[in-house]
């Protein structure tokens, strides 16, 4: 779920920062598998710093990532995680709201943040002149916020308004996340709405934010990842100069989130009065990172729904004409298959024809991954997936920042920021028996719940409100 768009925050930095940009790596030798540089280090109070250093251009991409996320975020509490993603950005006693935007913003730079299943991050791009300013920012407000009650009223009805926009008042809302999601998990932190509810909101206090604020934005719940034009040693005297004084704090327990898979089917239905077309979203339970299924889950999930030239675009949108569209994939639509940690799910949407049915559209859905889960895929077309998505992966590594989220998340879930470096093997590793596994393993009528949500007609301007 993002807030603030990363999407949009990084076709800006293309276009005002890094046009041109070719990685420094690439002068490696021909044949020479292609490898980000990355360095780490961990200062005293638990801060880990990544540095890959990259002099393509005079700029920096920085990425600071906490471990507080939706499903880490305590009971009562639902909507904290993307609660204070929004604190983060109303100042602070030294650098008052609006500072660290203007700062940022006048030294040619743009900033974001984003709230996700295992984590907050915040992100910078900006000229390498203005790095100094930025690590002081963000070294500051790490240290303290400004915690009025003027401030937590304000966001509160800010986010309040969000899900207003985003979830009630928008045709389909987001059901293909928070339906499916709420369905599907049986834990409380895998299930419930990441946005949260009004009557948790409203009930937040200052010292309810003030201890969330000591409990999980410490350096030592942190990662910061610095790409651009600086040395390595350079870049760690900076961020030691800012960061180092900042005391760590303790940390709360991680919860337990692993769920195994569904050994049911689970169905929803629902009504949307803002709809035009009736939609479907299908999803199945992943475990957690690590596996050996998790990549594959990838490239199957890439071979069913990544694009036009995808199973299920072409067999059920141009071919049978059931859908209108489908999108989807691992981790979908909170990030990819890389940036998450607990468990997630494999999730196709798609809006469908008023003259099918959602059962139409799962049951051809099924007998696409019938023919993986029996007979795998040909080879040509299992080569055209993996090509697409090492591809994809390069152009998100080339832009710094882009690379300092992907080596911040890297770092936070596998302790190795260069373990990216070995994502492009691990896909074209991936076997058609490999994807027949999955297939049958997970992608099962068992495993699956499916959300259905179809038009259904406004409420009437003057009719009566309920129970008058």
């Amino acid at each position: 779920m993002s807030f603030r768009s990363q999407g949009a925050l990084r076709a800006a930095a293309v276009a005002a920062l890094t046009l041109g940009l070719v990685p420094a790596a690439a002068a490696a030798p021909k044949g020479a598998p292609w490898r980000i540089p990355t360095a780490v280090k961990t200062l005293p109070n638990g801060l880990i710093v990544v540095v890959s250093e990259d002099h393509s251009a005079p700029t920096f991409g920085l990425c600071i990532v906490y471990r507080i996320g939706f499903r880490l975020e305590p009971k009562g509490r639902t909507g904290f995680a993307h609660l204070f993603e929004h604190m983060m950005f109303q100042g602070t006693p030294n650098a008052p709201k609006g500072t660290y935007d203007r700062v940022i913003e006048g030294g040619g730079g743009i900033n974001n943040g984003s709230t996700r299943y295992d984590y907050t991050n915040y992100i910078v791009s900006a000229p390498v002149s203005a790095l100094e300013p930025v690590l002081w920012l963000e070294a500051d407000r790490m240290k303290t916020l400004d915690f009025s009650e003027k401030n937590l009223s304000n966001q509160k009805e800010v986010v309040k308004e969000e899900i207003r926009v985003n979830v009630q008042n928008r045709p389909y809302g987001i059901f293909y996340w928070t339906d499916v999601a709420g369905t599907a998990f049986d834990k409380w932190e895998n299930a419930h709405d990441g946005y949260g509810s009004f009557a948790d909101l409203d009930a937040a206090t200052v010292p309810d934010v003030k201890t969330f604020f000591e409990s999980y934005y410490g350096p030592n719940n942190a990662v910061l990842a610095l790409v651009g034009d600086i040395s390595a040693e350079e870049a760690f005297a900076k961020v030691e100069k800012y960061f180092g004084a900042i005391p760590a704090r303790p940390a709360p327990p991680k919860p337990d989130v692993d769920e195994k898979a569904n050994t049911k089917e689970r169905t929803l239905s629902q009504t949307d009065p803002l709809a035009n077309v009736p939609a479907v979203a299908v999803g199945w339970k992943l475990p957690s990172r690590g596996t050996k299924d998790d990549v594959p889950a990838a490239v199957l999930a890439s071979l069913l729904a990544g694009g036009d030239a995808s199973r299920l675009y072409l067999g059920l949108v141009k071919g049978r004409e059931l859908l209108l569209g489908v999108e989807g994939g691992v981790n979908w639509p909170l990030g990819d298959p890389w940036t998450y940690e607990g468990p997630t799910l494999l999730t196709f949407f798609g809006l469908y024809k008023p003259d099918t049915t959602a059962k139409d559209v799962v049951a051809a859905i099924d007998e696409e991954i019938a023919k993986i889960a029996k007979g795998g895929v040909p080879a040509a077309e299992l080569a055209r997936t993996k090509t697409k998505m090492v591809s994809d992966l390069y152009s998100q590594l080339e832009m710094p920042l882009d690379r300092s989220v992907f080596l911040s998340l890297a770092q936070l879930f596998t302790g190795d920021p260069a373990s990216v470096n070995g994502i492009p093997a691990r896909i074209e590793a991936v076997t058609s028996a490999d994807l027949a596994r999955v297939a049958s393993t997970y992608l099962t009528v068992a495993n699956r719940t499916v959300v259905d949500r179809r038009p259904a007609p406004a409420p009437s301007p003057d009719a009566a409100p309920a129970g008058k």
